[in-house]
């Protein structure tokens, strides 16, 4: 028998496959699919201080080899999470999920942050750090290494779980950001966020969005992904959990080899809502035929 678990942070899950926040909502409707406790764990959709209804409509763009979104941060907010979403999910999942926590200021990041960080249910603190800045005329918190340092070491202040940075692959050097978020305190990244992408109607002669620009994602950020991975774990010795463009067991390893502890799953979710369901079920046989005993042997092993 093969051993697919791994540990991030002192929680083991029994496998690395974690759906992606944004991808899989707070699990109720893929439960209706599958028993999603066969899942290492899953981040569930991003959540702000207050309610946010999100961009405008269209949100959604299809491209050859993915898809563009600006959904916008739509979410009930930290309140409604805590008193609505999260009693419903203990039902019909049985672990501890990753709180996906965003902000438009620090003072945001830091009160959603200690208020999830209360409840038993939420095993770590994802933080995305993608976020505009509304102080800062809307740069985004990850885009230079002294505010993603910051916001990080807001969290940690008011924080006892693990927190992991979620950075955004839309920078000049993700390294820098990634260390800068390890000296502030960070228990682990996870990276990477959608890029910037953008489509034309042709016919209507305007962008395909109504926001313009939007998160790209999908099988062709993979490659970026696996190499910002690569990059950042050889360079922090914090976990890292990959994530971009991940459809498959062989995606996985990939990725677990090139640094990665766990991974996350998204725009594969929205295209078959069983992907990490068949990413789950494959993960031994591929094992199997790589002869790989143990994923925690291969984790970076790409030097």
């Amino acid at each position: 028998m093969v051993d697919t678990s791994v540990v991030l942070s002192g929680w083991r899950l029994d496998n690395p496959v974690i759906p992606a926040s944004g991808t899989f909502g707070y699990g109720k409707e893929f439960a209706e699919f599958y028993d999603i406790n066969m899942l290492g764990t899953f981040s569930f959709k991003g959540t702000t201080r207050e309610a946010r209804f999100g961009n405008p409509t269209p949100r959604i763009a299809e491209c050859r080899e993915g898809m563009i979104n600006a959904v916008g941060l739509q979410n009930p907010g930290i309140d409604h999470v805590i008193r609505e979403e999260l009693p419903a999910m203990k039902e019909f999942f049985h672990k501890k999920v990753i709180a996906n926590i965003s902000g438009f200021s620090i003072e945001d990041y830091a009160y959603s942050c200690e208020k999830i960080d209360r409840e038993e249910q939420v095993g770590l603190i994802e933080v995305n750090i993608s976020c505009p800045n509304v102080r800062h005329g809307g740069m985004s918190f990850g885009t230079l290494p002294e505010m993603a340092a910051e916001v990080t070491r807001a969290v940690k202040a008011v924080t006892t779980k693990p927190v992991y940075m979620k950075l955004s692959p839309n920078v000049t050097d993700i390294v820098s950001i990634a260390r800068a978020c390890e000296e502030a305190g960070a228990d682990g990244l996870c990276l990477i966020n959608t890029m910037l992408g953008m489509r034309i109607d042709l016919k209507r002669r305007k962008p395909v969005i109504a926001n313009t620009m939007g998160g790209f994602s999908g099988p062709s950020i993979f490659p970026v992904a696996v190499r910002m991975v690569y990059q950042v774990a050889r360079a922090c010795s914090i976990p890292v959990i990959g994530c971009g463009g991940v459809e498959t067991a062989r995606d996985v390893i990939e990725m677990m080899m090139a640094g990665a502890t766990a991974v996350e799953v998204g725009a594969a979710n929205l295209v078959n809502p069983y992907a990490s369901k068949e990413i789950v079920e494959e993960l031994p046989r591929e094992m199997e035929r790589l002869g790989i005993e143990r994923l925690s042997d291969i984790i970076g092993i790409v030097k």
